[in-house]
């Protein structure tokens, strides 16, 4: 497989989606796994963008069927990857990021062990609450729960190859550029993407 697997895990609230959002701005060739979801969806979130909207009957069948790289319960929904969607983009070369929890990012280690471990911090608890508070989508019970699920998650941050501290968002989006620029630039695959030239020079 030529292409990179990233995985970029965070609590809710700590800015992942707008850091992948500026990402993908940055970078055209990398491309975001569409996971399903039996969650209902947001306010402006579209079918096949942000995710593949589907019922519990549904996703239970594709768990059957293991269809799926990795799935998890989180917060009383349902989340899972195409196994298949992923396989075929890293074979053509293409890049792709997963936004997933630590535990589905356990399970794509077992298949994927090169996979790139990116885990997003806050800069504090207390930040990590007012920005949940300021989203105004949660009520104050769900914000609490919320809090108590990234006390958890933090807990598992060692389990990443980078941390990111997104205190500062521009200074956070370079910081994941850098981690993508690396890997693309290591060795092996160089050597494989310009094989003609490293043929003739080396």
């Amino acid at each position: 497989m030529f292409g990179h697997l990233y995985i970029l895990t965070a609590p809710s609230g700590a800015g992942k989606t707008t850091l992948v959002r500026h990402l993908l701005e940055n970078d055209p060739a990398m491309r975001v796994s569409v996971s399903h979801t039996t969650r209902r969806p947001r306010t402006g979130e579209r079918e096949g963008i942000e995710y593949y909207f589907i019922a519990l009957d549904e996703f239970r069948e594709k768990i059957r069927r293991d269809d799926f790289l990795e799935w998890a319960e989180v917060h009383g929904n349902f989340y899972g990857t195409s196994r298949t969607g992923i396989e075929a983009a890293l074979c053509a070369g293409q890049d792709v990021l997963l936004e997933i929890d630590w535990q589905g990012a356990r399970q794509v280690r077992k298949v994927f062990p090169a996979a790139i471990g990116v885990f997003i911090l806050p800069p504090s608890l207390h930040a990590l609450e007012q920005r949940l508070r300021e989203r105004a989508t949660d009520s104050a019970q769900t914000i609490a729960r919320r809090l108590d699920a990234a006390r958890d998650e933090m807990r598992h941050a060692d389990e990443f190859d980078y941390v990111i501290i997104n205190d500062d968002l521009q200074r956070a989006l370079q910081d994941l550029l850098a981690i993508v620029r690396a890997a693309r630039l290591r060795y092996t695959v160089q050597s494989r993407r310009h094989s003609v030239l490293f043929a003739t020079m080396l």
